[in-house]
């Protein structure tokens, strides 16, 4: 999901092959003759910017062939300074160049348009693009800072500066500009979007707030976005709304779905998997095995990979266990969408639902006859092609399962899949960690934007209320640590007892988890891998259990374990619960003794018990032609 869209290679700001401004109308000068592709040097000194696109649009070929090239330069090289439209022949042959992979002349070619034009924005628009293609980062984000704006187009520079300064981490920089292109225009729901959940990033409490004008709260919780509306809100109804209103802007129904509605007949059930997260990330850690369990005798496991190539064991391991193994991600949603539906796919499992990366498109085209949604994204994702949405009915209690969409389907008694054979580091200490030998402490590893200040709020009662205690939390940026210390202050906590930890490796952030007497889980959007993980290391974990599938994670998995002292239902039943641990050393020592890997491994870990229900399950719901 992004503010600001790159151009489309081969597209510019008109939509056509080639930029043509739209005052000029009429074909100037001499018409050259069709299919002349070299024409003589003379010929291309009188003639017009207009006739050498027509040359090109009628002869040429392709927009980044040879022939278009060479056209462009030996126009140029025709031209005396100051030639009409010289600013726009170096601006298409920027395109071209771009197109034919030569990023470096690209660049070059659209420096001149903007020397002659500086206030051509769209030769902005494609350098900043071109310079952040080739790792250009700074000159990117200059370009379209110091580009010269006309008013009409000064918000898609300013989007373009929004959105890879988010993607740098640039969070406080990327903050403003998107305030800042709100003020113009506050009717731009991406830019509500990233905006939102930048701020929950940064710990800006509180997030949805009414200081731009003709913006009002109720309007920016309507473009809030899938993820931000999970953390934002317990209700059901509220994250579908979130959900809609994303899919409607960001999908297109096709012209036609490509399966055949009633399936094929093969001997064992084609399963695909898609995923842009087969790399470093949550889900395959929680997943792997799975994959490399399936019945090979019933099931044929494809692999659709949109993810970017980390060199981790753990993707390597996914990759591996995969009987067919294919990126797509270098191909249109519709290009992916027929490979898959040339693979005769029985049951596509999307693992991204609503989250980055995700490319529903894909799915809409129907590459298979049963479409599911599982794991990536735990909350509604009505798109009218999913068939199913994975889950358990305690995640999904029947009584809520018509708020959902698509149907909910229960895969197995806990819906969350794990792997038996993750790595875990040596085991550390306390003063390894910068932690006190001495003091209880709390923690909490969930990303910083599933925080909200109301939890936050009652960390720091929690705090106040247990003297001999700190709280450990994940340094992920600069400014949600600055503006959790200056709220720990203003609650009258001393800020030295917040401890941020540095990201660490897989196998180390498992190994350290023991080290903490009690992890804090966040609402209404709870920990899922990370609670699962604390659990199987022996961390006892306190949460709040609520009616979304994304509030009852945690509360489902200490179930599972018998921890149900672990489970409170509101803000102030978890702040008198986690005191009482706190401040009893019986108590907590009793309530740690359910946390042990035995009762992880048979009640959470048993991946042979949920792989032979999740199979079942897909048994049932295959469709034979």
């Amino acid at each position: 999901m992004t503010i600001a869209e790159p151009l489309a290679e081969g597209a510019t700001l008109s939509g056509t092959v080639a930029w043509l401004p739209d005052f000029l109308v009429e074909r100037a000068g001499e018409v050259i003759r069709e299919n002349d592709t070299s024409p003589s040097r003379d010929v291309l000194a009188r003639a017009s910017f207009t006739e050498i696109v027509s040359i090109i649009e009628q002869s040429a070929g392709s927009m980044d062939g040879p022939a278009t090239i060479r056209l462009y330069q030996d126009w140029i090289s025709h031209q005396k300074p100051g030639a009409a439209f010289l600013f726009a022949a170096w601006f298409n042959l920027g395109v071209a160049l771009r197109l034919a992979g030569d990023k470096a002349n690209a660049i070059l070619a659209f420096q001149n348009a903007l020397a002659l034009r500086p206030d051509f924005h769209a030769a902005a628009t494609n350098l900043g693009l071109t310079m952040e293609s080739v790792g250009q980062t700074a000159a990117a984000l200059r370009t379209w800072e110091m580009a010269l704006q006309p008013d009409e187009v000064r918000i898609g520079l300013i989007n373009h500066r929004a959105r890879l300064l988010e993607q740098t981490g640039g969070l406080d920089e990327a903050e403003r500009e998107m305030r800042r292109s709100l003020l113009i225009d506050p009717n731009q729901p991406d830019v509500i979007q990233h905006w939102v959940h930048v701020r929950q990033k940064m710990c800006e409490w509180p997030v949805l707030t009414d200081v731009i004008p003709g913006l009002p709260v109720s309007s920016l919780a309507r473009h809030i976005g899938p993820l931000s509306a999970l953390s934002l809100t317990d209700d059901v109804r509220a994250q579908r709304a979130a959900a809609a209103d994303w899919i409607q802007r960001k999908t297109y129904q096709p012209p036609r779905r490509l399966c055949p509605p009633n399936g094929y007949r093969h001997d064992r059930i084609r399963l695909g998997y898609l995923s842009s997260d087969y790399c470093r990330h949550a889900m395959s850690y929680l997943i792997a095995e799975l994959f490399e369990r399936h019945d090979r005798e019933q099931f044929e496991v494809y692999g659709y990979c949109m993810s970017p190539d980390d060199g981790s064991d753990i993707r390597t391991r996914v990759i591996r266990s995969f009987d067919h193994f294919k990126s797509v991600k270098h191909l249109t949603d519709e290009q992916a969408a027929r490979l898959i539906r040339d693979d005769e796919i029985d049951i596509l499992v999307d693992l991204n639902g609503l989250t980055s990366g995700a490319r529903l498109q894909i799915l809409r085209w129907k590459p298979a006859p049963v479409q599911a949604t599982y794991l990536g994204f735990i909350g509604p994702v009505p798109l009218p092609e999913l068939d199913y949405m994975f889950c358990d009915d305690y995640v999904v209690p029947p009584a809520l399962a018509a708020c959902y969409a698509p149907a909910p389907l229960h895969i197995a008694p806990n819906y969350q899949v794990n792997d038996s054979k993750r790595a875990i580091g040596r085991a550390t200490t306390r003063a390894e960690a910068g932690l006190p030998r001495d003091r209880f402490v709390f923690c909490c590893f969930s990303n910083h934007y599933k925080l909200t200040g109301e939890i936050f709020t009652a960390w720091m009662t929690i705090l106040r209320r247990s003297a001999n205690s700190v709280i450990w939390l994940v340094g992920d940026n600069e400014w949600a640590r600055r503006n959790m210390l200056d709220r720990a202050r203003k609650h009258g906590i001393d800020p030295e007892r917040l401890i941020f930890a540095s990201r660490v490796g897989a196998d180390d952030y498992m190994a350290r988890l023991p080290l903490a007497d009690l992890f804090l889980d966040t609402f209404p959007y709870n920990a899922g891998t990370i609670a699962s993980d604390a659990i199987r290391m022996g961390l006892p974990l306190l949460t709040i259990s609520g009616q979304s599938f994304a509030s009852r994670m945690a509360s489902r998995l200490l179930t599972a374990v018998g921890a149900h002292q672990g489970i409170t239902t509101t803000v102030q039943d978890y702040v008198e619960t986690a005191v009482s641990l706190a401040t009893s050393a019986s108590a907590i020592e009793t309530y740690r003794a359910v946390f042990n890997a035995d009762t992880w491994r048979k009640r959470i870990g048993d991946i042979a018990g949920f792989t032979e229900s999740y199979e079942n399950t897909l048994r049932a719901i295959v469709r034979r032609g």
